[in-house]
């Protein structure tokens, strides 16, 4: 496809963050029963959920423009559940605290590719004049930063203690 307009570039993430969500979201289960943190492991089914949610509202968003969801493979998200795989669920661990600084690490990585996709989404929706898609996106985009901060004080409020 060849991207002419900022309209064609949105169509083209939407898609692309559709795929790396939909990635992302194979993942968390596996990282959820992984965790032996029973906050952290809450928290990874609220991630879900809210991955979840925003697969659906973007697939919506991508219907009301006639475009598929599922036309583009996100290569980033591709790396990115690779390494968790890797470092969080394939690593071997001395203990379980060490592995769940290695889950939030990991699925961190994913939340911040979410992020920046989600904020390029919301601006070009907005200078697009799509301010109904702009708002979803937005929606999502501080859900998105919530489960980040959650994450991150499951590991500063005691999962870096114990791994230390």
């Amino acid at each position: 496809m060849t991207l002419n307009t900022l309209e064609d570039v949105y169509h083209d993430q939407l898609q692309d963050l559709w795929s790396a969500n939909s990635q992302a979201l194979d993942i968390l289960t596996e990282l959820g029963q992984a965790a032996s943190d029973k906050d952290l492991s809450e928290a990874l089914i609220a991630g879900s959920n809210g991955i979840n949610d925003g697969i659906k509202k973007i697939a919506e968003i991508c219907n009301t423009h006639g475009i598929d969801p599922n036309g583009e493979n996100c290569k980033g998200m591709e790396g990115l559940f690779a390494e968790a795989k890797a470092h969080a669920l394939d690593a071997e661990f001395g203990d379980d605290s060490v592995r769940d600084a290695m889950i939030i690490t990991q699925y961190q990585r994913m939340v911040h590719y979410a992020l920046a996709g989600y904020g390029c989404l919301v601006a070009f929706a907005n200078r697009l004049g799509h301010d109904e898609d702009g708002a979803i996106l937005q929606d999502c985009l501080d859900k998105t930063y919530s489960g980040d901060r959650t994450m991150t004080d499951i590991a500063t409020g005691g999962v870096n203690a114990k791994a230390a």
